[in-house]
């Protein structure tokens, strides 16, 4: 018995893909955006990304060094956790914002759950939605050039116009990394043609989004208003950057599409009828608990005796 064999059940499934060429591939797509963040807003958006990073990479290596885990930051997981955090925070937070978020995403959201492959929502939004709700002044206030102003998405909320284009390519205040609609549609389409993520959540949640709006957004058939609402906020950046997180998104293709469905109408809703005028990272992180029930209902039934 010199050779040992081992067995296992079927598929049987090849592949070069790891996690950290994964991860680094998402980092990839998120340079432009990033890149465009610290470009409009200044240098200490990049500082604030930065310290996200770091607060996530720490965080991860000292929590598995004390609790004598196999150590994972190689894998670059609690890198892009960090960068997702980042590109969702305002740019005039105080550096302390940045640090505490990054702790919260990693050892309550991602390591008090067993670690990569566990958490059972976002870590990024886990924490973004934990700030919001612990400092929500800070967490709410956002300039361009130095001087606070309302977003275009608290404008339209208000009755009042916002511009199309400079929703689209980026010139508006909000959070460091989702104001280019462009950029972000840049890089989840980079993502679909090296098929880290599929088309499929994306499409459909924007899509349901649509519709939820056009049906109940108050301003009919107006596809001017609707544009700068797909454009606004974080829909685009958690469309294809957060909704399609391996993890915490349904495996089967009936919940996929369950999940997209559910998140386009939560975001309308929030939107629509909240009192704040964004509403996606709520949207997702409720869809990310409803994922285990989404997938025991869209579970495909085997063939045979027991099945259909």
């Amino acid at each position: 018995m010199s050779q040992l064999f081992h067995v296992s059940t079927n598929p049987h499934a090849v592949s070069k893909d790891t996690t950290s060429n994964l991860m680094l591939d998402v980092i990839l797509a998120l340079i432009p955006t990033t890149a465009f963040g610290i470009y409009h807003f200044g240098w200490y958006a990049g500082v604030i990304v930065l310290v996200c990073v770091a607060s996530c990479v720490a965080s991860e290596y000292i929590w598995e060094k004390a609790m004598k885990k196999t150590l994972t930051v190689k894998d670059y997981s609690a890198v892009l956790t960090g960068l997702l955090l980042g590109l969702n925070l305002p740019p005039t937070v105080p550096i302390w914002i940045p640090i505490i978020g990054g702790a919260f995403a990693i050892i309550i959201v991602k390591q008090l759950y067993g670690g990569i492959g566990q958490n059972f929502m976002n870590p990024a939004l886990g924490a973004r939605c934990f700030l919001i709700l612990a400092f929500a002044g800070l967490m709410n206030n956002f300039a361009v050039d130095g001087v606070s102003s309302a977003t275009p998405l608290a404008a339209l909320k208000a009755g009042e116009t916002a511009n199309l284009a400079d929703m689209f390519f980026g010139f508006t205040p909000g959070v460091i990394g989702e104001t280019s609609a462009a950029l972000i549609l840049i890089g989840g389409l980079f993502l679909i043609v090296r098929k880290v993520i599929t088309w499929d959540i994306p499409v459909v949640y924007i899509g349901t989004f649509a519709v939820f709006m056009l049906l109940f957004g108050g301003h009919g058939f107006d596809l001017t208003y609707l544009a700068c609402e797909i454009c606004g906020g974080g829909l685009m950046l958690g469309a294809f950057f957060m909704a399609t997180d391996y993890v915490t998104s349904p495996i089967t293709p009936k919940g996929r599409i369950v999940f997209a469905v559910l998140l386009g109408i939560l975001t309308g809703v929030f939107r629509t009828f909240g009192n704040m005028a964004e509403g996606v990272s709520f949207a997702i992180i409720i869809g990310n608990i409803l994922v285990p029930l989404i997938e025991k209902v869209t579970l495909p039934k085997a063939f045979g005796r027991e099945g259909k």
